[in-house]
Formats: C-alpha cells, sequence, structure tokens
C-alpha cells in the first residue's frame, strides 16, 4: 500500500515535534488506516494548536464557491481558521501564534481546484514571515504521468485567479509537494520549505492502484471518476450545461432539459469510444435549473492511462453548442468572483476563450490540439523539482 506524507511523519521524531504548530487541512486529509490526519498527530503527542480549513471547510460540506466560517473543531476541539471566507492565508496574528505551519490536503490533479491555491497564499506568507511550511505530500489521483499533462498554461496577465494564479497547465500530473517546490524556486520565495514525501508511489499510478479507499475531497467530488474527469467537465460550470452536482454522477455527465441525448452518445460512442455511457434523467436541485427535469449521460472511463479529459471537455462543449440552441454560456459567482463573470477565462488560463467555440469545427480541434499539447514545456520546467 502506498504510504502518504503524513503516514511517513507519524515514523519521525521531528525537531518541532513539540513546537506550536498549525494544520491547514480537512477532513479528507486521512492515512493510511483512514484515520483523520489531525486526530493522527494529537494522539502521537504533535503540538497542534490551530486548524485552518480551505474552501468547502474542515467538513467538506460546503457548497461550491461559498464563504466558510471560523469555528471550533468537535473532534478535536481546536479553533477553526477558515482561509476561505474574510481572508485567503492565514494572517500576521495567526502566525504569530505559531512555529511551524503544517499544509495535509488531499488534491485532484487539476489547475482549478483551490487547495492548491491555499497552498501558494500559505506560502507567500509563511515566507514574509519566516516560518517554517512542511507539506505532507500525497499522490495525485489521477497519475503523476507527465505524458498527460494537458494545456492551456495560464496567462497570469490576463487571467490569474484564485482557480489559477500562476502559470501551469490545467492537468498538471505532478504532487502538492512538488508543485510546492516548484512555484518556491519559480517565484523566488525563499520560503524555508519541507517536503515529506510518499512511499510505494510511482507516476502511473491512478487512485484505485494505490490501495487506499476513496474519500470525497469536496461535495462534489464523490468518487474516482469524478476526479478524472473533472479537469474537462468542470469547464461545463461556465455553460447551462449541468454537470451533474447533487448526482450520482457529479462531474462525470452532463444534462439539461433540452439535451438531445441519443445524438450526443452517438456522437461520444464514434468519436471517444473508450467512454462508457448511461442514460440519466434527474430532477435539478442546484442553482442551474433548479426543480426542473433534466436529461443527460453519464460518463465512465474504461482506459485511464491514455484518456485526455481537458480535451474531452473542450470538445463535448463545442459539440453541443454547435447541434444546440438552447446553448448560452453562463456566469458563476463564488465567494472569490462574486459577479461570476469570465469564469471560462479563469478556468481554461487563457482570455477571450468563448472565441474558440466561433470558429469551424475542423478549426476548433487544430486550435486546442495546439493549446492543450504543453506536455514537453511542463515537464521540462517541474522536472527539478519532481520528487517521483
Amino acid at each position: 500500500m502506498v504510504q502518504s506524507g503524513i503516514d511517513n511523519l507519524l515514523q519521525l521524531q521531528p525537531s518541532w515535534k513539540r513546537a506550536r504548530i498549525g494544520l491547514v487541512t480537512n477532513h479528507a486529509a486521512l492515512t493510511s488506516k483512514g484515520e483523520p490526519v489531525r486526530k493522527a498527530l494529537l494522539d502521537q503527542d504533535f503540538h497542534l494548536t490551530v486548524l485552518f480549513s480551505p474552501e468547502h471547510g474542515l467538513d467538506v460540506q460546503g457548497a461550491d464557491g461559498e464563504a466558510m466560517l471560523d469555528g471550533k473543531d468537535t473532534l478535536t476541539g481546536l479553533p477553526i481558521v477558515s482561509l476561505y471566507g474574510d481572508k485567503l492565508a492565514p494572517d500576521a496574528n495567526d502566525l504569530l501564534a505559531i512555529d511551524v505551519l503544517l499544509f495535509d490536503i488531499p488534491d485532484v490533479g487539476a489547475r482549478f481546484y483551490t487547495y492548491l491555491w491555499t497552498l501558494t497564499h500559505c506560502m507567500e506568507v509563511c515566507a514574509k514571515a519566516h516560518k517554517t511550511l512542511v507539506v505532507l505530500d500525497r499522490p495525485n489521483p489521477i497519475s503523476g504521468n507527465l505524458q498527460l499533462v494537458e494545456g492551456p498554461m495560464l496567462d497570469e496577465t490576463h487571467c490569474s485567479s484564485f482557480i489559477g494564479r500562476w502559470s501551469m497547465p490545467v492537468r498538471h500530473s505532478c504532487t502538492m509537494g512538488e508543485l510546492a517546490r516548484y512555484f518556491n524556486a519559480e517565484k523566488q520565495l525563499h520560503l524555508v520549505l519541507d517536503v515529506i514525501g510518499c512511499t510505494q508511489w510511482h507516476r502511473a499510478m491512478h487512485q484505485p492502484a494505490t490501495g487506499w479507499a476513496f474519500a470525497p475531497t469536496s461535495p462534489a467530488i464523490q468518487d474516482y471518476q469524478a476526479m478524472l474527469f473533472y479537469p474537462g467537465t468542470c469547464l461545463l460550470e461556465a455553460t447551462n450545461l449541468h454537470e451533474g452536482r447533487a448526482t450520482n454522477s457529479s462531474f462525470h455527465a452532463i444534462a439539461a432539459p433540452w439535451l438531445d441525448t441519443v445524438w450526443l452518445k452517438a456522437m461520444i460512442a464514434r468519436t471517444y469510444p473508450q467512454v462508457i455511457c448511461s442514460d440519466i434523467q434527474f430532477k435539478s436541485s442546484t442553482n442551474k435549473y433548479q426543480g426542473e427535469h433534466c436529461v443527460g449521460l453519464s460518463f465512465e472511463v474504461n482506459d485511464t492511462h491514455h484518456f485526455l479529459p481537458v480535451q474531452f471537455g473542450l470538445w463535448l462543449i463545442k459539440i453541443i453548442k454547435d447541434h444546440h440552441q438552447q446553448f448560452a454560456w453562463e456566469k458563476y459567482p463564488t465567494a472569490v468572483n462574486p459577479g461570476g463573470g469570465g469564469h471560462l477565462d479563469r478556468l481554461l488560463g487563457i482570455p477571450n476563450s468563448t472565441e474558440l467555440f466561433a470558429v469551424s469545427f475542423d478549426d476548433f480541434m487544430q486550435q486546442i490540439h495546439t493549446k492543450c499539447t504543453v506536455a514537453q514545456e511542463w515537464s521540462s520546467r517541474v522536472k527539478p523539482w519532481l520528487l517521483y
């Protein structure tokens, strides 16, 4: 079985074990035995004094984009400081009360999942305050295969946001620890950074091969297939297509009251034979088509080692847009983007992104192939900072 950073830390006696420790975490952060990280550390006499929680809160139940409040952890009794509300990083007073900051939050392998950017904000404030940051690393659940990296690369000048601050591809094939090392060097943060790595993990592994039970990382990421499709189907947030939130197929589904599912299933079978489609229908309980009857398809991939979710998601939007007059782009309000505008630009990381879809199908496919094919560029950038 794969051992993650927390498992390996629990075998150590670090010099800072009895120092005042803050922990950035949530309830999805478990040991290989399924125990919450915060409890495992306290049980081994690590001097935890405060918890910091990202988007979705410590209990991983907060709605997407909803601001989280400070609170108290019922499991440990420790205070919880929210990093997805009034602030995105510990402030000066928070840092004065600790000596070391630990970070352990599972990622899903996509640039626009916000836990990575919570990490970068923590890196910046720790660097300025001369505090040590320790990242307890975890496997990338959709593999560390750098040949599966997909762009576009984020345009920092025009598209930097809390769902993508710095230049990197959508599917990055790195671990959080590797990205922390890379950005510490790339942004010249001069942070005192320690990454406690995983063992028995290799880059070709996907989550089911790790030996770990699946733990939902947020309300809409409830299974491995959701993680695998997410780098592509998250783009549906910027449209009036339902991404399956609040159903059993969240992020590995597409639906709308008007969707031509017979036609769509035939198109997918012809172009993406590795994607298995099943008919679904549901009454929407989310803001999209709330209370309306939606029809659609749920997806499952039978060839996870070659599937390219970003290109699939872009292709899906293009063919539906061209085939359905009812298709429309939509705003997506969140706590960090209250107006909800420009959401597709933020997700893809490129300005004027809707213009990609205004060209002919052949021109569109050529453009997304060019923009998404960034594996060699990204691999050469991150190679010095890889741990596995």
